[in-house]
């Protein structure tokens, strides 16, 4: 009779353990930022991509549709998505060797998964569902694409193992980048989008004429400068804002424009 109550116990704390590592993996932005990417996104449309998603969503705006691959978590029905949205990859990699990676995983990631999307949302026997549940993990999942630490290492789990302080509260790295460093601006995604969506002519030509491939191997470069300049058990505060909000600005911006870019090539 003990030993079961044991086992009960034991079983019971590794599910719970195994239910707070799923999300732990998976969170990208928080809620303000992946709505800053669809709020950001919504201006570039064209009316045909427009029309097109308002037939699909309806009255939801695509930064409202953002978050619904972070709210499906909590349905073990879609448990199967959990790893679409990051893609792990080892350090000191060259360009090549990222595309190596990309090209070869047959694994369920950021990459495979995306174009996998595109070709359901292109697909005219699609159904109303698959085209629903295809658009909303897209819009999530071209979030996910510019959050640097979702094409970071798997042995720190993205950066969730790497223990910092943020204005001496505990944290880790992942989540400094998935929320706290927006947080810090004291934005609404509305008055953060319309503060940052001033891309230069040059900076729009450049981000909609890159490849998938390409933009993960940036978002690649970036998470590298992370890791280097981020030490475990660093003490992050008004310095680390000042040296890293550009960076997170142009992050969210990019991911604005890209994702209206896939939109309109999909309802071309």
């Amino acid at each position: 009779m003990i030993f079961k109550t044991i086992k009960r116990k034991l079983i019971t704390t590794a599910a719970i353990g195994l239910l707070a590592y799923l999300p732990m993996q998976v969170n990208a932005w928080g809620m303000i930022g992946h709505r800053v990417v669809g709020e950001i996104a919504d201006s570039y449309l064209n009316a045909k991509a427009r029309k097109a998603i308002q037939g699909i969503l309806g009255s939801e705006s695509l930064a409202m549709s953002a978050n619904w691959g972070d709210f499906i978590k909590s349905d073990s029905t879609y448990n199967y998505m959990y790893n679409w949205h990051f893609v792990n990859l080892p350090g000191g990699l060259d360009k090549q060797g990222v595309f190596s990676i990309l090209e070869t995983e047959k694994a369920p990631n950021l990459y495979n998964k995306i174009i996998d999307l595109t070709a359901i949302l292109k697909k005219a026997s699609s159904t109303a569902d698959e085209k629903k549940l295809a658009l909303r993990m897209l819009v999530h999942m071209a979030g996910d694409l510019c959050q640097p630490m979702h094409v970071a290492h798997k042995e720190d789990l993205g950066g969730n193992r790497v223990s910092v302080l943020w204005f001496n509260e505990k944290s880790n790295l992942h989540r400094v980048w998935d929320e706290q460093l927006i947080e810090y601006q004291q934005l609404s995604y509305t008055e953060f989008a319309k503060a940052i969506n001033h891309p230069s002519a040059i900076q729009l030509y450049n981000w909609k004429n890159t490849s998938l491939k390409e933009n993960i191997f940036e978002s690649y470069t970036v998470c590298a400068k992370i890791y280097e300049n981020t030490k475990p058990d660093s003490k992050l505060s008004y310095r680390y804002n000042f040296d890293w909000s550009s960076t997170l600005n142009e992050q969210l911006l990019k991911g604005g424009v890209r994702l209206a870019k896939m939109l309109n090539d999909i309802y071309k």
